[in-house]
């Protein structure tokens, strides 16, 4: 069978059509408990349409029914199946810049002097960083005492959006931030990248960090052609720290630990990165600076060598045959003739 013939993207949706089954016999049992029904006792089958006000369909309407019906539930089952038969194939495009998303998620990041609180924010970032974006690719760590990568650099940056709403403090069982881990992990992932490409970090933070040599270590990847932007999120008025368990984190004294947004520490990252600082804010002209900042690849963008096949969905088909059987059903009866005076 060649490949481009038809077949279903969804196939396991035909099981329903052994609810037909169930209907069936539910069907023939309810016709023979009728037809012993008391009221057969008393009455000749001709006289029952008067008694009861209503007609019993005989065998073949009640079955012609089922097999129309059953048709219907058919060519909806056939849709929801997918069929689909005939594709195009698809060079896929690689630009050649990249930006890997350093994301801060410890306990600090729940702070609410910007509303509802500076991890919400932070992803409002990142979202608008994926709808603006049309140059770059992007990929996604996110980091607290450990760094996990929710998605290498990819050019499906819409599976970052997709796992936005999943991002939390709660992800990272120790708490602190340990940036120099973060970027360890970061290091690894835009090494397999080409030297000639653009490569690039952005921290969003609140740089609530307490890291010995964090500039050097920056300043070592500059020199190794990655550059790190900055996006503080926060106040420099600061706001009390949410405990897991409900309240506030508090020093060794009792008091409630106050974090602020340390602007002096990631101006000095940024500037060691050779990159560029941004403090968030509802306007898209933050993430707009950073993704300019990151388009200086010295590759042009190019169609690279794989390719993806796309399919000719036929799923409006059935849908169209189904709506043509139930376009009769919705007539209007006809109006009654008026009585004569």
């Amino acid at each position: 069978m060649p490949e481009s013939s038809l077949h279903f993207a969804q196939p396991a949706w035909f099981w329903v059509l052994l609810a037909l089954i169930p209907v069936a016999i539910w069907l023939w049992r309810s016709a023979a408990k009728a037809a012993r029904g008391p009221i057969h006792r008393y009455a000749d089958p001709h006289l029952l349409p008067h008694l009861t006000g209503t007609r019993e369909l005989k065998g073949h309407e009640r079955w012609g029914r089922f097999l129309r019906w059953s048709l219907l539930w058919t060519l909806l089952v056939v849709a929801m199946a997918g069929p689909r038969w005939g594709y195009d194939d698809v060079r896929l495009f690689h630009p050649g810049n990249n930006l890997l998303i350093l994301l801060d998620i410890s306990r600090s990041m729940q702070g609410d002097d910007v509303a509802p609180n500076r991890l919400s924010r932070a992803r409002q970032e990142i979202q608008d960083l994926i709808v603006q974006n049309r140059q770059v690719r992007l990929g996604l760590i996110v980091f607290a005492s450990v760094p996990h990568v929710v998605s290498p650099i990819t050019e499906d940056s819409f599976t970052i959006l997709n796992s936005l709403p999943a991002l939390s403090t709660d992800m990272a069982r120790l708490q602190g931030s340990r940036l120099h881990l973060a970027l360890d992990r970061a290091e690894i992932l835009l090494n397999s990248l080409p030297e000639d490409s653009g490569r690039a970090m952005l921290l969003i933070s609140d740089g609530d960090f307490d890291e010995p040599d964090l500039p050097g270590r920056i300043e070592a990847l500059a020199a190794k052609g990655v550059r790190l932007h900055v996006l503080g999120i926060g106040t420099t008025d600061g706001a009390k720290v949410p405990a897991p368990q409900g309240g506030w984190i508090t020093d060794r004294g009792g008091q409630p630990i106050r974090s602020v947004l340390r602007e002096d520490l990631l101006d000095d990252l940024a500037q060691a990165g050779g990159g560029i600082y941004q403090r968030a804010d509802f306007r898209d002209r933050d993430t707009a600076r950073i993704l300019q900042a990151a388009t200086v690849s010295r590759l042009p963008p190019e169609a690279g060598s794989e390719r993806t096949r796309i399919w000719h969905e036929r799923y409006y088909l059935p849908i169209l045959l189904l709506a043509a059987f139930l376009i009769p059903h919705f007539r209007g009866r006809p109006a009654p003739p008026r009585r004569q005076p």
